[in-house]
């Protein structure tokens, strides 16, 4: 599809045998990549980043890819399928998670916008192109001819140590050096993807939790961009790709945190089973207690009732898509909520299994990377106050006819 003909004509993914068996396939993977992962998690942590063989299984098995449009080598799964496979990573390794959702969603967008110049020249390497940084315009892009120049200093580039292109957010400046401002009122973010060699990390990740996610501070100090290797931030008309990725950046980050914490809540659930039938206290054993019993059987409902909640509105919004109609404000809405819930109710899981387990996770241990991951994703900007206001301003019906999400919020 050109980049003029991209506007209304999203291709139907058919359903079929093969994709279904593609999908098994990416679950059957990810299973068997547990033992892989949890082996390496302590390595990563130590790294501050993860481990070369983690990457390296990853990219044989093409997880990395199982967002990306089919025409440009991915697996365009469906936001559910693919929700279900990186569950399963971090059913091993939150870290790990972590980074794979962060390239995955790094990978899917930069291949679904790139205009067809630039995505010929950033994917010119097929499975070794790995894409890392942040989306917040913590920089700018002042134009000059046939580009921009990029300065900038941005934080929490998760997965930076093995990117080979940086894709970075940048306030949009125009030929006086001010902000652009876009038709929702907010200032033009430029979406820039620079080479790896052209960006100083900044080893910066000394933190409380997901440790090997490596997610370092870096700088652009006068870089040029080519205008074929930008694109609006804000864009919610693919270049190429299915209607699946109409949802812009505010769907695509939704998708990713959602996915991580499902997984740890899970990991954290089953460890705390685990040691609870071994685990003993000057009381006795931890899984003989009936209060233990009480407060198992409450987290277990918790952890349960928001996973079927993220996966309903997930998999509604994937028969939205299915059938080329766009997502709703509300549909948004949801997704945002549902990621802000899952947190909350992680955390809370994960608290319960900390406090459960006798002093287990006082010492480097499972539970206690559990407890370290969930609480420190509950930091990520996505997670403010702000947005969860916003979803409830919608749900109630309170929104302005011509709102619309943003990634920093309704518009």
């Amino acid at each position: 599809m050109t980049d003029s003909a991209a506007k209304g004509q999203y291709a139907i993914r058919e359903e079929s045998d093969e994709r279904s068996l593609r999908f098994a396939d990416f679950m059957r993977i990810a299973r068997e990549l547990q033992p892989l992962v949890a082996a390496e998690a302590d390595e990563a942590e130590r790294l501050r980043h993860m481990t070369d063989k983690v990457v390296a299984a990853f990219k044989e098995a093409d997880l990395y890819r199982i967002l990306m449009p089919r025409v440009i080598g991915g697996a365009e799964l469906s936001w559910g399928e693919a929700m279900q496979v990186v569950e399963q990573i971090s059913l091993a390794d939150g870290s790990a998670c972590w980074c794979l959702m962060v390239m995955a969603l790094e990978l899917c967008h930069s291949a679904a916008y790139l205009p067809n110049k630039g995505a010929e020249v950033v994917f010119a390497n097929g499975k070794d192109v790995l894409i890392a940084g942040q989306g917040p315009p913590m920089g700018t892009a002042r134009p000059v001819p046939g580009g921009y120049v990029v300065n900038g200093h941005w934080s929490y580039g998760s997965a930076i140590h093995h990117a080979t292109v940086i894709r970075t957010g940048c306030l949009l400046l125009d030929g006086d050096d001010k902000p652009v401002m876009s038709p929702f009122g907010i200032p033009e973010v430029l979406v820039c993807h620079v080479d790896r060699d052209d960006v100083e990390v900044v080893e910066n990740w000394d933190v409380i939790g997901l440790l090997g996610t490596g997610s370092h501070d870096y700088k652009i100090d006068d870089v040029f961009v080519p205008t074929e290797l930008t694109y609006l931030g804000e864009s919610r008309e693919p270049v190429r790709g299915g209607y699946l990725y109409t949802v812009g950046l505010t769907g695509f980050t939704a998708w990713g945190h959602t996915s991580f914490a499902l997984g740890v809540g899970r990991h954290a659930l089953d460890e705390i089973a685990r040691v609870a039938q071994t685990k003993r206290t000057v009381f006795g054993l931890i899984g003989e207690g009936a209060g233990f019993h009480q407060r198992y059987a409450r987290a277990e409902a918790m952890y349960r009732s928001v996973r079927a909640f993220c996966y309903d509105i997930w998999g509604d919004l994937d028969a939205t898509l299915a059938r080329q109609e766009p997502a709703s404000l509300e549909q948004i809405a949801l997704l945002r909520l549902g990621m802000t819930y899952v947190h909350e109710v992680i955390s809370e899981v994960c608290t319960f299994a900390h406090k459960a387990a006798g002093g287990v996770s006082l010492r480097r241990s499972v539970l206690q990377r559990c407890f370290r991951d969930i609480h420190a994703g509950t930091q990520h900007v996505h997670l403010s106050d702000q947005i969860a206001q916003d979803t409830g301003k919608v749900l109630l019906g309170m929104a302005d006819k011509d709102a619309t999400w943003t990634i920093i919020g309704l518009k």
